[in-house]
């Protein structure tokens, strides 16, 4: 199992970020889903299903999103989904933003990768912590820049 927890504050406003997770906007910080479809909206977002379509190279992975955890005030932003990948993977990735002030957002990213089988289990091993925490760097990296690109609008 590999897990991470990363935080920064980025110097824009926290709805301005929050809009970036929106829906219609995840491409702009999630470019490998090519494609994200609801399938279930429940009330209060919580139980609510999305298929998502992921491309690495040329094969695209089609999964279950799930949204496990979400809060939504003005001073804090939260979303905790949960995915299986290529049944091997058990996914958790938690976004939450918290308002430092009018111009400043502290963005937390934590979550969990655990494999599921032996195939699973030694991808994550190969895979390793240098590299999850490569693709966490890059995640967080793109979220304060397209923030700060949306900040300019």
């Amino acid at each position: 199992m590999i897990k991470w927890h990363e935080e920064r504050n980025i110097p824009v406003n926290i709805e301005t970020i929050w809009t970036l997770f929106q829906l219609e906007n995840i491409q702009r910080i999630m470019p490998n889903v090519v494609e994200n479809k609801v399938i279930e909206k429940k009330e209060g977002v919580v139980g609510s299903k999305y298929e998502q379509k992921y491309k690495e190279g040329k094969r695209i992975e089609t999964y279950i999103v799930e949204d496990l955890e979400y809060e939504n005030t003005p001073d804090k932003k939260h979303n905790k989904i949960g995915f299986t990948l290529a049944k091997a993977f058990q996914v958790e990735a938690a976004f939450t933003l918290v308002k430092v002030g009018e111009e400043e957002t502290r963005f937390i990213y934590q979550g969990q990768n655990t494999g599921l089988n032996f195939l699973g289990k030694t991808l994550l091993k190969l895979g390793g912590e240098k590299n999850n925490k490569k693709v966490v760097t890059d995640f967080m990296d793109r979220v304060e820049e397209e923030a700060l690109v949306e900040a300019k609008k």
